[in-house]
C-alpha cells in the first residue's frame, strides 16, 4: 500500500513539473513573438487623393439686404414699418323698442328692426337683425352684437321708439295717392270706430296678444275668447289681451 501511494505521488509530481515546464515555454514563446512585433516597422497607408473644393462665389452686397433689414442693430435697416389696421366694423342702428311686458315669464320686448318694419315680440336669447337680446329689466335692456355687450336705458329706448313712424306711415307715397275706397253701407257708418278696432292683435307669446293701435275698448272687454287687460307700469299704461279662463 505504501508503495502504491509513493508511485502515485511521484506521478503527480512529474505532472506538475511537466505543466510548469509547458507554461514556461509558452510564456517564453509569447515574449519572443511580442519582441518581434515591436521590432517590425509599420508602414502607413498612403492618404487618398484630395479633390479641391469649388471656390465660393464672390460676395454681393445685394445678397445681404434682407439680413440688414431684419437686423435690429444695423444702420441699413428699413425704418418704414407699414402697419395695416383694419377699420372697425360699424355698428348698425339699435332696434326700436315699442314696449315691454315685464310681467311675462320670460319678459317680452316689442321691437322693430328698423323704421317701417313690422312689430313683434322678442324674448331673451332671440335675435333681431344683427343683434341678440340678452336680458331686460325695469331699468336696462342688453343686446349682444359682434361679441360685444351693449346696454341701454330702457326708458330712453322706449321714448326713442315712440318717435319712429309706424309701419303704415312707411308705405310708398303712391299708396296714399290711390283713389279712396267706396263708401261703406249705412249700417257700417253707424258702427262706432272703437268697436271696429277692438280685439286682440299680434301674438306676444305665452298665449297673450297685443292691443291694436286705436283700441279704445275698456278693460275687461272679451273678444274672440280674449279679455282686455290694462296695467300700470313705471313707463305708463300697458295693454294686452289674455285668454279667458
Amino acid at each position: 500500500m505504501t508503495r502504491k501511494l509513493f508511485l502515485l505521488n511521484l506521478l503527480l509530481a512529474a505532472a506538475i513539473v511537466f505543466c510548469g515546464w509547458q507554461l514556461r515555454e509558452r510564456r517564453r514563446a509569447a515574449d519572443e513573438k511580442a519582441q518581434q512585433l515591436r521590432a517590425q516597422a509599420i508602414r502607413p497607408a498612403p492618404p487618398p487623393p484630395l479633390t479641391p473644393l469649388a471656390p465660393p462665389p464672390p460676395a454681393s452686397p445685394t445678397g445681404y439686404v434682407d439680413v440688414a433689414q431684419r437686423m435690429l442693430f444695423s444702420k441699413d435697416r428699413n425704418p418704414n414699418i407699414e402697419v395695416i389696421v383694419a377699420p372697425p366694423k360699424p355698428m348698425p342702428p339699435l332696434p326700436a323698442v315699442k314696449g315691454v311686458l315685464l310681467f311675462a315669464d320670460p319678459p317680452a320686448v316689442i321691437m322693430t328692426e328698423k323704421a317701417g318694419a313690422p312689430e313683434r315680440s322678442y324674448r331673451p336669447g332671440q335675435t333681431i337683425g344683427e343683434f341678440k337680446l340678452v336680458s331686460v329689466n325695469d331699468r336696462e335692456i342688453e343686446f349682444e352684437w359682434d361679441g360685444q355687450k351693449i346696454r341701454r336705458s330702457l326708458r330712453e329706448m322706449i321714448e326713442a321708439g315712440k318717435k319712429l313712424p309706424a309701419a303704415a306711415a312707411a308705405e310708398p307715397q303712391q299708396a296714399a295717392a290711390a283713389p279712396p275706397p267706396a263708401a261703406p253701407a249705412a249700417q257700417s257708418l253707424a258702427t262706432p270706430l272703437g268697436a271696429q278696432k277692438a280685439g286682440p292683435g299680434q301674438d306676444l307669446g305665452s298665449s297673450m296678444r297685443a292691443c291694436a293701435p286705436g283700441d279704445t275698448s275698456p278693460a275687461g272687454t272679451v273678444v274672440d275668447g280674449y279679455r282686455k287687460v290694462l296695467s300700470e307700469t313705471p313707463f305708463g299704461k300697458r295693454c294686452h289681451w289674455e285668454p279667458v279662463r
